[in-house]
């Protein structure tokens, strides 16, 4: 049931900023316009889309070394496809049921022997993606942080991704001081996340030994993240995104890669359907007061930008329609089984 409310929130929240944004007949017809441009300039489009691709390239070496780390020997094109059933999952799903889910359960499969250790490397590969947004994101905001403050919706923008870094800062240093003093097991049975504090402890024990591979993937992580910010530069260039009306200059790549953490941060929380409707709303709230443009040209800057990163998804179904060793399985006996095994893990260790 709770599965259920939060898929229906997501969908009301999806549908009532997607009106939102597209109820007024102008910003449809500027979207139109803008997306005329991008037959004159598909050359940037196709480059968004390698972007997007060196993203999960990156992506899939970080897994690799991790997996490594734990004497996981999986051939790189599986571990590949293993992570692009997560990247199709994580973008088209609505509800609970995320990639990391799914990347644990086929792992496993591949796995049956090293199960512990298919659990900490895919919970370690997320902690170093945290790791590397929450300093590229810092980095970013204390050199821009005066621009940022400039407009009212900028200002609070920024101190909603401050809070969203803090907290997830603050769940890194508290289970790094619950390892650090050997508390892990003494947390009480019925805490939240209980699993999931004993699980970061142990893996904090294994890649800390391991800390050239660690430093390594985290190098990784900056690549991705900068990356990602890079395929809406492309469609930006794509559609000739100005800074106010046409014949003005184009907008400055300095202003798109200030923003984009903002905007792909708060976008990744489960507002939405894969941050449909929230991050159309982020972009024209960002780069209309900020740099002057037009609400049609910020929608449509979205618009492309995601639909450059769905073609990789819509591969990650192909994969997941042909993948082997493992029968497809209902995605509520996947959640469990996944629930199940990390409890056992967590308690193992």
């Amino acid at each position: 049931m709770k599965k259920v409310i939060l898929t229906v929130v997501q969908v009301l929240v999806m549908v009532a900023l997607l009106f939102w944004v597209f109820h007024d007949p102008k910003t449809r017809a500027g979207m139109w316009t803008a997306l005329g441009h991008a037959e004159h300039h598909v050359g940037w489009l196709v480059a968004g889309f390698l972007a997007y691709g060196v993203v999960e390239f990156l992506a899939a070496f970080r897994w690799f070394i991790l997996l490594r780390v734990q004497d996981v020997k999986l051939p790189p094109w599986r571990v590949g496809a293993l992570l692009m059933l997560g990247i199709f999952f994580n973008m088209f799903m609505p509800g609970g049921t995320g990639g990391d889910l799914l990347k644990i359960y086929f792992l496993l499969k591949e796995i049956p022997t090293k199960k512990a250790a298919g659990v900490l490397a895919v919970l370690m590969d997320r902690l170093i993606g945290l790791m590397g947004l929450i300093l590229v994101a810092s980095v970013i905001m204390a050199m821009q942080y005066d621009w940022l403050k400039s407009t009212p919706d900028s200002r609070h923008l920024t101190w909603v991704l401050l809070l969203i870094l803090l907290c997830s800062l603050a769940f890194i240093v508290s289970s790094f001081l619950i390892t650090g003093l050997g508390l892990a097991h003494k947390l009480p049975a019925r805490m939240p996340m209980r699993d999931r504090f004993i699980e970061v402890s142990v893996a904090y024990n294994v890649y800390a030994r391991a800390w050239p591979s660690s430093l390594v993937a985290l190098v990784a992580s900056f690549g991705v993240h900068f990356a990602s910010f890079t395929v809406f530069v492309c469609a930006a260039r794509a559609l000739s995104v100005h800074t106010g009306s046409p014949g003005e200059p184009l907008i400055s790549l300095g202003a798109l890669y200030t923003v984009m953490p903002i905007i792909l941060t708060i976008a990744a929380m489960p507002i939405s359907v894969a941050g449909t409707g929230v991050r159309e709303v982020l972009f024209v709230l960002l780069l209309g007061p900020l740099c002057g443009v037009s609400k049609a040209d910020a929608t449509m800057l979205s618009l492309t930008g995601f639909m450059l990163m769905a073609i990789w998804a819509v591969v990650g179904g192909l994969i997941y329609l042909l993948y082997r060793p493992t029968p497809h399985t209902k995605l509520r006996e996947v959640e469990r089984e996944v629930l199940e095994l990390e409890h056992e893990v967590a308690e193992g260790e």
